[in-house]
């Protein structure tokens, strides 16, 4: 069973607090945090959390669920290269077959995340400009496969959503997976305690949702108050 960790904070990377817009004034730099973590950590609610709060938050899963919809590029290239094999009646992606194909297919995994991750990196990073110019003094961007692209040196600080191998098995059970898609999925990222380690802080996702915001709110007045 993995064990929470400590909250642990690294310094931001060596760059000014302040730093001159194109208008000659100056603002406080934009802290960027990356939210990862494991399937079924409960990334999800953190976010609808976050933007109850008011805060700036992407999530790349919907970045990836709009790059597949119909009339986007990558739409159109997945349709042809399995040839409309994942098409609903609507012309829409089942994105859970998708999810099947190519967790079962290690090549056409690979093949897929090589044609989405450019195009996602491209929509979240241009959402950071966009409110990096409007003075958005924090941005939160929530990115399963963080450590797995190599993303980690593009942020301030890296928090990791955790909990225990059990109830990451139930909670993913409960969405209808077999074990065996369950273990594809996770083989296909690294390991919860291998994305802890990795991070600067760790979220415990296990219990009252009180203590997941709780935490959270700990972490985020350790960052903006160090």
């Amino acid at each position: 069973m993995l064990l929470p960790r400590c909250h642990r904070i690294k310094q931001p990377a060596s760059r000014s607090l302040f730093q001159s817009r194109p208008a000659g004034r100056l603002f406080i730099f934009m802290k960027r945090i990356g939210l990862t973590g494991g399937i079924g950590c409960g990334k999800s609610t953190l976010v609808d959390y976050l933007i109850g709060q008011g805060m700036c938050v992407v999530d790349t899963d919907q970045l990836a669920r709009e790059a597949l919809s119909p009339g986007q590029p990558a739409y159109d290239t997945v349709m042809e290269s399995l040839k409309g094999a994942c098409r609903l009646e609507d012309g829409t992606l089942d994105r859970s077959a998708l999810g099947h194909l190519v967790f079962n297919d290690d090549k056409k995994r690979r093949w897929l995340e090589g044609l989405l991750h450019p195009v996602i990196r491209q929509a979240w990073e241009s959402r950071l400009h966009t409110w990096d110019r409007e003075g958005c003094p924090m941005a939160v961007v929530v990115i399963p496969l963080l450590f797995e692209t190599q993303a980690q040196d593009l942020f301030d600080h890296v928090i990791c959503m955790a909990c225990s191998e059990k109830e990451q098995l139930h909670r993913l059970l409960q969405r209808g997976w077999s074990q065996e898609h369950i273990q594809q999925r996770l083989k296909a990222q690294w390991s919860l305690k291998e994305k802890m380690d990795a991070s600067d802080g760790v979220i415990w996702a296990e219990g009252p949702l009180s203590s997941t915001f709780q935490q959270w709110d700990q972490i985020y007045h350790r960052i903006v108050s160090p």
